[in-house]
């Protein structure tokens, strides 16, 4: 994906701050294209062993969503294939699986389904975050010309002035019980996540970000669990699907390797009686077993539970902006993934907009010699290529939060005023059915969903159009556009949840 530009003068020496996912693709992009990478971690590297001993064993302090779910989508999975073929090999072997389009299919359309140029290209891959950076780390650790420090706290920023704009010629650094040092670099390169202090410290030295910021309204809780001895996981029931929104609670089912998946309930902010029982483990498994889409997976005859339940809060749709009226923030300083934009890690993009991220940077560094071209397009590029995906997932944010309060309100979500908006919402239950009856509509969704193509593209195709219009002059879009599925209402859950809490005290007495 990288240009092909012979220039001994382009950048050699880079410094990549933070180990987590996106870095590591960041490094690996770079070092494939000829730079000598540093990548730093504050944190230890993976002990020694296999999956289970990383996800139970590694200390992932700087990296929030560490045990949370996570998965490839289809741009990510072939970037890597197509770069890194073995890489690919070694996530297989350490038990990832991959999900093929025929997998994704609905029922109604697997029994004519025709393959068709493209359809291997619609694949995940599917494992414990553990286990993708743990392979990711080994892997990158054998490259000659990436070398990764762990144990490392950035403590600040190098920078010389350059007209009237910044510098940056390197980082600051401490090892634990040393002395700090300097690292210098001709491009400093900012995985740092969400709460990384490099933006911070250029702010403090007079440079410009713009940030937009926009709260989720949400916590999501996640708990893990492995299928007994002897049992499969469950078929796939369209009825009862195993994502979906009960209007109060979303949730999904998240397989991993060896038998593990993990299962997130997410609930808005105000919602604390629910709050306070999810942080339960066995309250937990009673919400999940009351909902038939879940039940199918963490029933007591088919899963034990391996933690207890945990959250994960402060989620916001974030987009930094480090062109400010045409100036950059600072010349051979680049933010990628959770540094520079964030989405609801609820649908999954957080990964891949990374690696999309990583490889737009190696693009811009690639085909400009001037810091400041580079600068500007790759702030350009950012803008072209992942603002249509944010948006996207603010959209979705912002409809969920006005379902939510209606539900918590005991009302049904407000009817739209405008015209416009409630054909969106009858056109979105259309697309829906669609989606289910013919493969050429379901095969343009998974393209976007994979983020193969922007949001939406796919509906300049004149035939999924046709289609979905089809549906939507019969009326058919306006009662599926709240995707709610099987399960009990809000006040029945509380109810659920006041039953199996007096059940846990009961016990807990008992053992007393």
């Amino acid at each position: 994906m990288c240009s092909e530009v012979a220039n001994s003068d382009l950048p050699r020496r880079v410094i990549v701050v933070g180990a987590g996912i996106t870095g590591l693709c960041t490094g690996l992009a770079l070092a494939r294209a000829g730079r000598e990478v540093t990548i730093v971690e504050r944190d230890p590297p993976p002990p020694d062993g296999g999956p289970d001993e990383a996800f139970f064993g590694w200390n992932r302090r700087g990296a929030a969503q560490f045990r949370h779910p996570h998965a490839f989508l289809a741009v990510m999975s072939n970037l890597l294939e197509d770069s890194f073929p073995d890489l690919i090999d070694e996530f297989f072997e350490a038990g990832a699986r991959k999900v093929t389009f025929e997998d994704m299919l609905p029922d109604e359309l697997k029994q004519s389904y025709v393959p068709a140029p493209g359809d291997e290209r619609m694949w995940l891959l599917m494992c414990r975050r553990a286990t993708m950076e743990t392979v990711f780390r080994r892997y990158a650790e054998r490259q000659h010309n990436v070398e990764i420090q762990s144990g490392v706290n950035v403590i600040g920023v190098r920078t010389a002035p350059e007209g009237d704009l910044i510098r940056v010629e390197g980082i600051d650094v401490q090892r634990r019980g040393e002395a700090p040092f300097g690292m210098a670099a001709d491009l400093v390169v900012d995985a740092g996540g969400r709460n990384s202090k490099l933006k911070r410290w250029l702010m403090d030295l007079g440079a410009s970000i713009a940030t937009e910021d926009d709260d989720a309204e949400i916590v999501y809780y996640t708990r893990h669990y492995r299928l007994l001895p002897g049992v499969d996981e469950p078929a796939r029931d369209p009825g009862n699907p195993s994502t979906g929104d009960l209007g109060y609670v979303r949730y999904g089912v998240f397989p991993g390797e060896g038998g593990h998946f993990a299962v997130i309930v997410c609930i808005h902010d105000a919602e604390q009686a629910l709050h306070q029982a999810v942080r339960h483990g066995e309250i937990f498994d009673a919400m999940c077993r009351s909902i038939p889409g879940l039940n199918r997976w963490v029933s007591e005859q088919r899963a034990v539970a391996t933690t207890e339940s945990f959250g994960f809060s402060d989620i916001h749709a974030v987009w930094h902006h480090y062109v400010v009226d045409g100036k950059p923030t600072a010349l051979n300083y680049f933010a990628v993934g959770d540094a520079a934009v964030r989405t609801n890690p609820l649908y999954g993009r957080g990964c891949s907009t990374g690696i999309m991220h990583a490889h737009i940077l190696v693009d811009v560094i690639e085909a400009f010699e001037s810091p400041l071209q580079r600068a500007l397009e790759f702030d350009r590029r950012t803008e072209q290529e992942l603002r249509p995906i944010f948006k996207a997932s603010l959209d979705d944010d912002r409809k969920a939060i006005i379902r939510a309060k209606a539900v918590m309100a005991g009302e049904q979500p407000a009817r739209p005023k405008s015209i416009r908006a409630r054909l969106t919402g009858a056109f979105s239950g259309a697309l829906r059915i669609a989606s289910r009856r013919h493969i050429r509509v379901f095969r343009g969704a998974l393209r976007t969903f994979n983020l193969l193509e922007k949001p939406g593209e796919f509906m300049k195709d004149r035939v999924v159009l046709l289609l979905t219009l089809r549906y939507l002059l019969r009326g058919a879009g306006a009662g599926a556009a709240s995707r709610t599925v099987n399960g009990p209402g809000r006040e029945e859950m509380l109810s659920i949840i006041e039953k199996a809490l007096d059940r846990s005290r009961v016990e807990h007495g008992n053992q007393q």
